[in-house]
């Protein structure tokens, strides 16, 4: 399809109503530079929640859809001009690939939150759907859209840390400290029930955005991992709380850590890279800043901001505003969603350049499966399954 330079790319969403967190977040992140226009969505269970946040969107009642199935069906059988191209995934887990598929096969670009199925099983099926169907196919892993991530990945390319020796990534949380579960919390409720959530909680949740982070930063790849679970609340199902540690196919140690019931800490992802040269260390809370400690010399604070020579292509392209303006969770998520919005308009099939795609998906599934095996296995040290990369 041919766009004109005013033209904006239609999107539809399942899930994110009124109270879900991630959906308003999507909404503004994909608004941000103009490319998308929300022109349908099917955003709760809830018929009152549904049509209140899709009036709040301002969409008309004719695109407020009681279900997603509905959603994708209506969508199909609209004029091409006037359908969604996009659909967006905020629902619990279980339903990632269900919607994931239908709406492949109904010809339509899927962006979903992760991870990307309940079970590596699960994914390997939507892979071959969409290697068959064609269309786009993204990752909501917003923390890859941080200038300052790529700026870090791109020093360790450059060979500015020498060898890698050692991974460290954690993520803590403190908002699951409590049994929110119990007290009619549903973003609680959903992420601590097994059938909704999948095999793990805690590490699927986030457990995946540091796994991500650290092999997208470090170029390696973990071979095998020996990994200890834990549930503090009494009675809860799945993990909320995990200790990883790791080996990498290029001969690296390291440690994974990613909690939520770690009072008093916020949203503090982390990762720290040690070579034999230097070392660098990224906070999600302070993602303008990139330390780079050399071997034998003084560390150095490196800043974001378009006004920054140091800074690599990549990441200067990433940024919006001069050093000193700071910039955040939004914009991260909203670079994702125009390096989407630039493979549509080009014509682009299979992977988007810049967003993590398929072979993410099944990297994270394959991480959290070796991760539970880990759990009740006596040998401890497991290997991560296979997967076909042949997606991002």
């Amino acid at each position: 399809m041919t766009f004109s330079p005013l033209s904006r790319i239609r999107l539809g969403m399942v899930g994110g109503g009124q109270g879900a967190f991630i959906g308003q977040v999507h909404r503004l992140a994909a608004a941000l530079d103009g490319e998308f226009e929300l022109v349908c969505g099917a955003f709760s269970r809830s018929p009152e929640n549904n049509r209140h946040t899709g009036a709040l969107c301002g969409l008309p009642a004719e695109r407020i859809h009681t279900d997603w199935r509905q959603l994708i069906e209506d969508e199909r059988r609209r004029p091409a001009d006037q359908r969604m191209q996009l659909l967006v995934i905020a629902t619990p887990n279980h339903l990632h690939v269900p919607i994931a598929e239908a709406a492949l096969d109904a010809g339509f670009h899927v962006f979903s939150e992760k991870p990307a199925a309940l079970s590596l099983s699960e994914a390997q099926r939507l892979a071959n759907t969409w290697r068959i169907r064609g269309g786009l196919y993204g990752l909501a892993h917003t923390y890859l859209g941080y200038p300052m991530v790529w700026q870090a990945r791109e020093m360790v390319r450059e060979g500015q840390l020498g060898r890698l020796r050692k991974l460290h990534v954690e993520y803590p949380q403190g908002w699951l400290g409590e049994q929110l579960e119990q007290q009619g919390n549903k973003q609680a409720a959903w992420r601590t029930d097994p059938a909704l959530a999948g095999a793990s909680g805690c590490m699927a949740d986030i457990g995946t955005h540091a796994f991500g982070l650290a092999e997208f930063i470090s170029g390696h790849r973990v071979s095998e991992l020996c990994a200890a679970l834990a549930s503090h609340a009494e009675g809860r199902r799945l993990d909320d709380d995990g200790d990883v540690l790791l080996r990498t196919d290029q001969g690296a140690s390291g440690t994974l850590i990613a909690s939520q019931v770690c009072s008093g800490e916020e949203n503090a992802l982390k990762v720290r890279l040690y070579g034999e040269r230097g070392a660098l260390e990224w906070h999600q809370m302070e993602p303008n800043s990139l330390l780079h400690r050399p071997h034998k010399a003084p560390m150095r604070v490196l800043r974001a901001g378009i006004d920054q020579p140091e800074l690599c292509q990549a990441a200067r392209q990433r940024l919006r505003l001069p050093g000193g303006h700071p910039e955040g969770y939004l914009e991260a998520l909203a670079n994702l969603y125009r390096d989407f919005a630039a493979a549509i308009r080009r014509g682009d099939g299979g992977d988007v350049e810049g967003v993590p795609g398929m072979a993410s998906g099944l990297r994270g599934m394959a991480f959290i499966e070796a991760v539970t095996a880990s759990q009740v296995s006596e040998r401890k040290w497991t290997p991560l399954p296979s997967t076909d990369e042949s997606g991002d």
